[in-house]
């Protein structure tokens, strides 16, 4: 359930092949969102849809700096004041709904990325809902791009990290262009150059709903195994409000209900909550949760986390976040709403 809007990364990308061997995954569900800047929308509850062949993923490495150490994205919320409205906002989230990691070693599961070296070519990118609030092409996109989904329907981003120039492009609702001119289509993109804490300009989407990037909020492979995750994690909400809390840029939503989350509301786990008995890649994105917390990037399935398709993912380690209720977490206060 998406549709916001789209915003611009930027990263550097070493040509890395994304895709192994073919293997053949069942129909899943996937979270989708509804994107628009004027539209809200959404995909809400997740979509079985048929699912085409789909290599399996291992995720590259990416070596650039994601954002500036001081970026909102990168701050700590441990010790955040809780929001006046915390009761509210995680009450229409969902207090007995569950936590559920949005992404596994299913390669249609969850958001792929690409990452590229400095000379992939760059190749014509043309917008076909959201042009206004995108940034334009040329983008350094492969044709053997991962598609979310694996191409199917749904979202459909791409999302593609360049080392070299340390910048991401992000697209929504992605295709291949065939023909002399080549290069892709998509909804709508966004270009982040990752040595910025540069915002999107105000009221503009992003390939994202909210305005956000995607990439620097995924939960990724690489990270995990290091033993940590030292940035804000992106979620979807069933609904959310007209207005919006930097660093998000963008409403997709006609409500004034003030109970509803805004896009880019942090919500932390609480820390009294025990992370006794939870092991492995679980333990690692509990503990991010209590020290950077959630985002809300999207409307969607409630507490679904966005992470990308790895197959050394342990699915049933992950499987563990799925006890933990929305009842333990809480949002902080980290800036005024936008409407």
């Amino acid at each position: 359930m998406r549709r916001a809007r789209r915003s611009r990364l930027s990263t550097w990308v070493f040509a890395s092949a994304v895709m192994l061997a073919v293997a053949t995954p069942p129909a899943v569900s996937v979270a989708s969102a509804s994107h628009s800047s004027k539209r809200h929308h959404g995909r809400h509850a997740r979509h079985v849809v048929a699912r085409k062949r789909v290599p399996p993923v291992t995720e590259p490495a990416f070596n650039c700096q994601v954002f500036p150490s001081n970026n909102p994205l990168n701050e700590e919320i441990a010790n955040a004041p809780v929001d006046p409205n915390s009761a509210n906002y995680v009450a229409s989230i969902g207090l007995s709904a569950h936590l559920h990691p949005d992404f596994g070693t299913n390669p249609t599961y969850g958001i792929p990325y690409a990452v590229v070296g400095p000379e992939q070519p760059q190749v014509p990118i043309a917008f076909t809902e959201f042009g206004e609030e995108s940034d334009p092409g040329p983008y350094p996109v492969p044709p053997s791009a991962p598609i979310e989904g694996g191409g199917g329907n749904g979202d459909r981003h791409v999302l593609v990290a360049q080392e070299g120039s340390c910048t991401l492009y992000e697209m929504y609702h992605a295709h291949k262009r065939h023909g002399k001119h080549g290069g892709w289509r998509a909804g709508s993109g966004a270009v982040w150059h990752l040595n910025s804490n540069a915002l999107r300009p105000e009221g503009w989407t992003s390939a994202d709903a909210a305005g956000l990037p995607i990439f620097p909020l995924l939960v990724r492979h690489p990270e995990v195994a290091g033993g940590h995750i030292e940035h804000a994690l992106r979620v979807t909400v069933p609904q959310t409000q007209r207005g919006y809390i930097h660093p998000a840029t963008h409403f997709a939503s006609s409500s004034t209900d003030p109970n509803l989350p805004p896009m880019g509301l942090r919500l932390r786990l609480k820390a009294s909550y025990p992370l006794a008995g939870f092991s492995g890649e679980a333990l690692v994105v509990l503990e991010a949760l209590k020290r950077y917390g959630l985002i809300v990037a999207d409307n969607g399935s409630p507490w679904f986390i966005t992470g990308a398709p790895d197959t050394r993912w342990n699915d049933e380690t992950l499987n563990e976040l799925k006890s933990v209720p929305g009842s333990e977490f809480e949002a902080v206060e980290s800036g005024s709403i936008i409407h």
